[in-house]
């Protein structure tokens, strides 16, 4: 275990200039697997035994320029690929997005918007003011034990603004498109992939994105998704007719919600293990264009499983209906990876803010300047720009931390029991849980640290402890 987390951690160490700062990542890249609380990142100085004196430091490392976020990423796109036991459809990756949206009450936070939440949840309120990220993940395991490695949680909205700013690297793409564009990007290192993507995600602008994507590069990469109830389809235009006339793009209009009347006795049952159990499905697949003004051809699978109706749409036209359903299952893997990532890492609990940030009015009107338009001057548009690097480095750090605990419970399938490592109620029959990979490094990480001095963390982590004046002994023993 302590060498397969310190083969992953060395790999970055090209990506920092500095020996201080790699340090630093090390140290806090572990510190948030240990972690035991998610009171910001004061938690790795009490888990790790550091002096309170290195807080400093550690705040500074996140706003250092001796890094970089794009060769830190692809650094980590390459580590999962060599040692996560990733799954594969065929010849084909599997990947996985969706958005995750995080309420911050700071009001000197950088790209802080009110943000509306679609729920069924009623304890969810309706508009919340916070973060809007894309999160990106990669299917790893097998069918009896899934994990979604995070590969990546970028800021998608609430920059825009900053965009003319010295320095900048925002994007003036929708959230939908940048999605296409973070999935792409991380294709080019895993080869030809599947992205599999919620309704919300079915739009023109993607499609044509991923088209034009598609044909730049050598990479190919396939979206399944959801479509609307309401989605209207089109058939393909007949045979043009002589005469005048520029030819048809497309033919009749389909309502596909309407098909499950008209088209019920063609419907086929079957049996397929959706969500870990056999389900009785009625399903019927049809190749339509879809897109006003782009007309592309997807193929739609009508699915209809106790009772409820739902429409599924793939880019690819030779995957077979049940595969696309199954596929579509697999979505479900990124939800438990933000709840892990929350709960457990608390990747979501930072406190990055920057007194050069006008303070956020929760009332402001829509015609009324957002904050970072009141930011003048090139120090305090590079000091909110810190904080904005800030965040993301704490996000790529805690995707790293999850992805390394992941891939240790699922190389552990079958070696180790829960029940050996913590009471559980309901304890899982296939690959530990993440808290459970966190429950047992809390307890034995120094003493199995100190087993193994040779250890580049080892003697990274030792040095740390010895700086605050801690005995390195004791806490080994």
């Amino acid at each position: 275990m302590m060498n397969f987390i310190e083969n992953v951690l060395c790999l970055f160490e090209s990506c920092f200039s500095r020996k201080a700062a790699f340090r630093w990542f090390v140290t806090i890249t572990v510190g948030l697997m240990l972690r035991s609380d998610k009171l910001g990142v004061t938690s790795v100085i009490r888990d790790l035994a550091l002096c309170p004196g290195c807080y400093d430091s550690m705040i500074h490392f996140f706003r250092a320029s001796s890094w970089s976020l794009d060769s830190l990423r692809r650094c980590w796109f390459s580590a999962v690929r060599q040692y996560a036991p990733l799954y594969k459809e065929g010849n084909l990756h599997i990947l996985v997005g969706d958005g995750v949206k995080q309420s911050k009450e700071g009001r000197r936070m950088p790209g802080v918007k009110k943000l509306f939440q679609e729920s069924e949840n009623s304890a969810k309120p309706e508009y919340i003011h916070g973060h809007m990220f894309g999160g990106l993940g990669i299917l790893a395991g097998n069918i009896r034990s899934w994990a979604c490695i995070p590969l990546s949680i970028r800021l998608h909205d609430g920059l825009q603004a900053s965009m003319d700013w010295k320095g900048t690297t925002v994007s003036d793409a929708s959230h939908v498109v940048q999605m296409v564009e973070d999935a792409h990007h991380a294709a080019c290192t895993f080869g030809d992939s599947l992205l599999l993507l919620d309704r919300y995600f079915l739009t023109v602008p993607a499609l044509e994105k991923l088209r034009s994507l598609n044909n730049s590069g050598d990479v190919r990469m396939e979206i399944i998704t959801k479509a609307k109830k309401s989605c209207t389809a089109f058939e393909k235009p007949a045979s043009r007719k002589p005469g005048r006339g520029r030819p048809p793009k497309k033919g009749a209009a389909v309502h596909l919600k309407e098909l499950f009347i008209t088209l019920a006795g063609e419907f086929q049952e079957t049996e397929i293990e959706l969500y870990g159990k056999k389900e009785s499905i009625r399903y019927y697949c049809i190749d339509l264009l879809w897109g006003q003004k782009l007309y592309q051809e997807l193929r739609f699978v009508l699915v209809e499983m106790n009772g409820v109706q739902s429409i599924l749409a793939s880019t690819s036209l030779t995957l077979d209906p049940l595969s696309i359903i199954r596929l579509y299952s697999y979505r479900f893997r990124i939800e438990c990876t933000f709840r892990e990532l929350k709960q457990q890492i608390g990747a979501f609990c930072y406190h990055f803010w920057s007194k050069h940030m006008p303070k956020l009015n929760y009332y402001r009107k829509k015609e009324e300047p957002s904050p970072l338009e009141c930011v003048e001057g090139e120090k305090s548009r590079k000091k909110v720009l810190e904080a904005v690097r800030a965040i993301e480095m704490h996000m790529a750090l805690s995707c790293i931390a999850m992805g390394i605990l992941q891939s240790i419970s699922i190389l552990y399938i079958g070696k180790v029991s829960s029940c050996q490592l913590r009471y559980q109620r309901t304890p899982s029959k296939g690959r530990v849980s993440e808290a459970t990979v966190m429950s047992y490094l809390r307890k034995h990480f120094f003493r199995l640290l100190g087993k193994q001095p040779e250890l580049c963390i080892t003697q990274i982590i030792q040095e740390q402890q010895n700086e605050s004046g801690i005995y390195w002994d004791s806490l080994a023993s």
